[in-house]
């Protein structure tokens, strides 16, 4: 089975670019927002669409702090002088309650997701908990790349125990925080966008006074400091099957930190602290409906009116699609901390087939003839777009023969391996598995081999072929063909810091390949070593071995 796949390369996807603020991610346009208030749908008309328009943005560093404390009061003044911005607001929360959840305090909910002993299981009780009171299923049928949602819960501490502008303060003060790497200092007024981060690291001294005359800060990857992000996103991947990442807002009250724009992502605007004013709007244009990439910040005049307008609350959430242009402000009374959880960058159906598409077409050309064979003599002179207006049966011929080899092109696409290539970027993109107690006992990152009283103590294999073993995770390893060699590629040993290690895999041996597909297939349930379809109790105790030591299985009970 395995040196039958086919064998091909493809260049694997640039680095995910730097995430916006409030990002948002692949999605249909759709012509309402949503907004959930006790179980029922608010629904704001389509803002009328505009040309589109690029302002380039200037990422430059600045001193500012005797410029932007005048800015930042005049501002303050102004918005509590807007009676439109008042009514607008009003409209959202006069008349209608709001949905009400329940909100588990976090840290519980994530302990009890560890007794869960299926991880697919675990991630879909994760997500429901994140969007709840709406149900799973009828959010990705009737939301997921359409509309904007919008959840008022009316309970501050729904997402407490998340991340905490504390929290925040400690890692300035214990972790190494560097600015442009793990930090952004931006501000946004008078309609300019500007980024202000100094070099080096950022310590509470420096950012603080940021803070204090008014620049917004965003974290970029708050899973690499707290194991509670990091826990949420490694379930999370798992649901979504592609990259989880996150990114945390600090706001100042009476600022805003970021131009409008677009992003690339589905974005889960996670309200932790205080409160934010958000406006979404459509895309502009069909051209802009699920975006390949994140747009340049916009000048409010190319915009429109907003289909969405609200003010988020500690323990509410806000989810739109890439391609909905928003931008968020702090109200005069109060800061805000939100995450931004996102996911599906770079992961539609046009990205899969920019790996079919190249490899199907030197496969038929090296297996079919037709593809070989040459063009018209006279091509030239009736085809390009300078004949494109010409009345020419020979155009009509031409491109009917176009269209007869793309069709018979999809029965030379390696689809299988394309999706394996996909997976193979996937797995690389990942965070690593955060381990439950049951687990860490049960793998090698918590076997019971330590110096002890002066010399090592329970070292050496216990793995039998009577211990029974699982794959760590569901989503946790994955067989692949790379030409001849069978490879494993595996996410336990990655780093909680985006690509800083090289994709984990090693080759298997021929006779390995179907027991290792045996255990992948079994999860969850756990299978005896001597059960593994191999030759012989040596080499499946090997296997074991091998596996165990890299963390992609572990025992059911500890060894």
């Amino acid at each position: 089975m395995w040196q039958k796949v086919i064998q091909w390369s493809a260049p694997c996807s640039a680095m995910a670019s730097l995430l916006h603020e409030g990002q948002c991610c692949m999605g249909d346009t759709a012509s309402w927002g949503t907004v959930l208030h006790e179980g029922q749908c608010f629904m704001t008309p389509v803002a009328d669409k505009k040309k589109r328009k690029k302002e380039n943005g200037a990422n430059k560093v600045h001193t500012i702090k005797a410029q932007l404390k005048p800015e930042r009061k005049k501002k303050r003044k102004k918005l509590l002088m807007s009676p439109q911005r008042e009514e607008s607001l009003k409209g959202f929360t006069k008349d209608e309650e709001c949905a009400n959840g329940d909100g588990e305090a976090l840290d519980a909910l994530l302990a009890d997701l560890a007794n869960v002993n299926n991880s697919r299981e675990r991630a879909s009780k994760l997500f429901q908990w994140l969007v709840n009171p709406v149900p799973a299923k009828s959010f990705f049928s009737e939301t997921w790349e359409k509309k904007p949602i919008l959840v008022q819960r009316k309970n501050s501490d729904y997402y407490k125990g998340l991340f905490s502008t504390a929290e925040f303060d400690r890692m300035l003060r214990k972790e190494d925080v560097q600015y442009g790497v793990n930090l952004d200092v931006t501000s946004y007024t008078n309609g300019k966008r500007k980024t202000h981060n100094p070099a080096g690291r950022a310590l509470p001294f420096t950012v603080w006074d940021f803070y204090e005359n008014g620049c917004s800060l965003r974290l970029l990857n708050p899973q690499a400091f707290s194991s509670t992000v990091w826990n949420v996103l490694s379930i999370l991947q798992e649901y979504f099957g592609s990259m989880a990442g996150a990114n945390v807002y600090l706001t100042p009250p009476g600022t805003q930190g970021f131009a409008p724009h677009y992003d690339d992502i589905e974005a889960f605007v996670v309200q932790l602290e205080g409160k934010k004013h958000w406006r979404v709007y459509n895309p502009r244009s069909e051209d802009e409906v699920l975006p390949v990439l994140s747009s340049a910040n916009f000048n409010q005049i190319d915009i429109g009116k907003p289909i969405l307008e609200v003010v988020l609350e500690a323990g509410d959430l806000l989810y739109f699609p890439r391609g909905f242009i928003h931008q968020g402000d702090c109200l005069p009374d109060a800061h805000s901390l939100h995450v931004t959880i996102s996911s599906f960058q770079k992961n539609s159906w046009g990205d899969l087939l920019q790996k079919v598409v190249p490899v199907a077409l030197e496969i038929a050309m090296e297996e079919d003839v037709e593809f070989r064979k040459g063009l018209p003599l006279d091509y030239l002179t009736y085809m390009g777009v300078q004949n494109s207006d010409k009345a020419d049966p020979r155009r009509t011929q031409f491109l009917s023969q176009i269209q007869r080899l793309m069709k018979k092109l999809a029965t030379y696409s390696p689809v299988d391996a394309a999706v394996d290539q996909k997976a193979r970027d996937f797995f690389h993109d990942c965070l690593p598995p955060m381990l439950t107690p049951e687990e860490l006992s049960s793998s090698v990152q918590g076997a019971s081999a330590r110096w002890e009283h002066g010399q090592v103590v329970d070292v050496g294999s216990q793995i039998t072929a009577q211990t029974r073993v699982r794959v760590l995770r569901a989503g946790c390893a994955r067989l692949c063909s790379d030409g001849e060699a069978v490879n494993l590629y595996y996410t336990t040993e990655n780093s909680r810091v985006y690509h800083k290690e090289e994709l984990k895999s090693f080759e298997v041996k021929a006779e390995h390949t179907d027991a290792i597909e045996f255990l992948i297939h079994s999860y969850p349930k756990f299978l005896t070593v001597g059960s593994f379809p191999c030759d012989s109790t040596e080499d499946k105790v090997a296997l074991a071995e091998l596996l165990f030591e890299r963390g992609i299985i572990h025992t059911a009970e500890p060894l």
